[in-house]
């Protein structure tokens, strides 16, 4: 008897699964009109709050190992639908390829319908490899690449004049100093006076979007690398942040989001089975992305950060550090997921070029319990109370530009009571970005 009522229960709960499945238009499961996922979630992508059955089915396509789609992809294979009779003009710079890597300015080409009239380039230009201010230039077909990291930081309404909307496809790493999301802000901001509409096509969070780390930037200290006031690692996708900015800014703008397919906030870069462009020249893997936001933060003081070498905000040293010293202080510290060795390096550039320091390789190895700006603090004070008279304390504020976390460093607090005192903030920070968050 129980035998059977299992058995009556088990063919209940599959009947139910069979007639909701074919309750969706033209079963995306079967329907011969769905040639691909997008096809069969063109809706989903566009337009908000559809059914939770809708989304299930959607996470069929997209477990852990499968397709996920940039907004890109969802764009490609809509055949630019969205751009189709406009004059484009376009920011993006090396990481703007799709899943078989064809970057967006030959996709946008080869598009029917589409006129891409301007270019606009970020920081380290359009190919991604300059260190340095970047010059206004042109492409292969002649079209002129704006630069929005030399003369001016925005574009300008002589650059929008010939322009009917304005696209923003580039990698973030989700850091709130990497300029790349100052770059958004600006353009934003550009769009909404020029009364034209702004398409974000939405890329990964490549160190996930669940966890938020640091103190929220002060007001009288917004600038280039630091747009708004947000933690130091948001936890954001570029598309979220720009719906943030233009809420929390009131920019006005025109925005709108091509949303990914398939990516969950939970999931890492080396998650989603997209291929990895380096976003910068000194961001080379997925491990110094997880690390920038926190290694990072000392890269304003007189340490050397790695750059020079093959393992960039991977090492630290400088001509007075003692690696033995420091590493050994800093894994007694007991700070999880993460373990220190003591090196020696010469950096070939940049800061203390052609010298031999002494230094620390710092190494995840729990990245679930690895928190970059957590470990970057826990350093910046192991630094401020071993080498108080070598370590330059004062430009540490640059990046971190919040006062009272600075003033807690300077004056030796134990950095888990400084993290500690971040959490209200970032409590008020969880609540504010809830509305404008895109995926689970």
């Amino acid at each position: 008897m129980r035998v059977f009522i299992s058995f009556l229960q088990y063919f209940s709960l599959v009947s139910m699964f069979v007639l909701s499945v074919d309750r969706l238009p033209g079963n995306v499961l079967t329907s011969p009109k769905c040639s691909s996922v997008t096809d069969a979630f063109r809706d989903k992508v566009y337009t908000p709050g559809r059914s939770k059955l809708e989304t299930t089915v959607a996470h069929r396509f997209t477990d852990n190992n499968s397709l996920v789609l940039t907004g890109l992809d969802v764009l490609t294979r809509e055949h630019f639908r969205a751009l189709a009779g406009k004059r484009v003009g376009l920011i993006t710079n090396h990481t703007g390829r799709d899943r078989e890597g064809i970057h967006i300015v030959d996709a946008l080409r080869n598009a029917s319908g589409v006129n891409l009239v301007a270019l606009f380039s970020p920081e380290h230009g359009i190919e991604g490899v300059a260190d340095d201010h970047v010059l206004d230039s042109r492409d292969s077909a002649g079209i002129t690449i704006f630069s929005l990291y030399g003369n001016t930081k925005r574009p300008t309404p002589e650059q929008l004049k010939n322009v009917d909307v304005l696209v923003y496809d580039i990698q973030d790493i989700g850091s709130r100093f990497y300029t790349y999301i100052s770059t958004l802000g600006y353009a934003m901001e550009a769009a909404a006076k020029a009364h034209l509409p702004f398409l974000v096509l939405d890329r990964p969070n490549p160190i996930g979007g669940i966890d938020i780390e640091g103190p929220i930037a002060d007001s009288d200290k917004l600038s280039f690398i630091a747009y708004y006031r947000i933690p130091v690692r948001h936890g954001m996708t570029v598309g979220e942040l720009a719906k943030f900015y233009n809420q929390q800014l009131k920019l006005g703008c025109d925005l709108h989001v091509v949303k990914m397919v398939g990516w969950k906030r939970k999931m890492w870069f080396d998650g989603t089975n997209l291929i990895w462009v380096n976003p910068s020249p000194n961001i080379r893997s997925l491990t110094q992305a997880a690390l920038y936001p926190g290694i990072g933060l000392l890269e304003t003081t007189n340490v050397s950060v790695g750059r020079g070498t093959d393992t960039p905000f991977e090492i630290i040293g400088a001509p007075w550090l003692e690696g033995q010293r420091l590493s050994a202080y800093l894994n007694n510290r007991g700070i999880h997921g993460v373990r220190f060795l003591p090196i020696r390096f010469t950096p070939r550039s940049s800061v203390f070029k052609g010298q031999s320091l002494g230094g620390i390789n710092i190494i995840i190895t729990n990245r679930r319990w690895f928190r970059p700006v957590r470990t970057g603090l826990e350093i910046a004070a192991a630094l401020r109370k071993l080498y108080r008279l070598q370590w330059h304390v004062e430009g540490y504020l640059q990046l971190l530009v919040n006062s009272d976390a600075f003033k807690r460093l300077e004056r030796g607090d134990d950095p888990r009571s400084i993290v500690k005192s971040w959490d209200r903030s970032l409590t008020r920070f969880r609540r504010a970005r809830a509305s404008v968050l895109l995926y689970r």
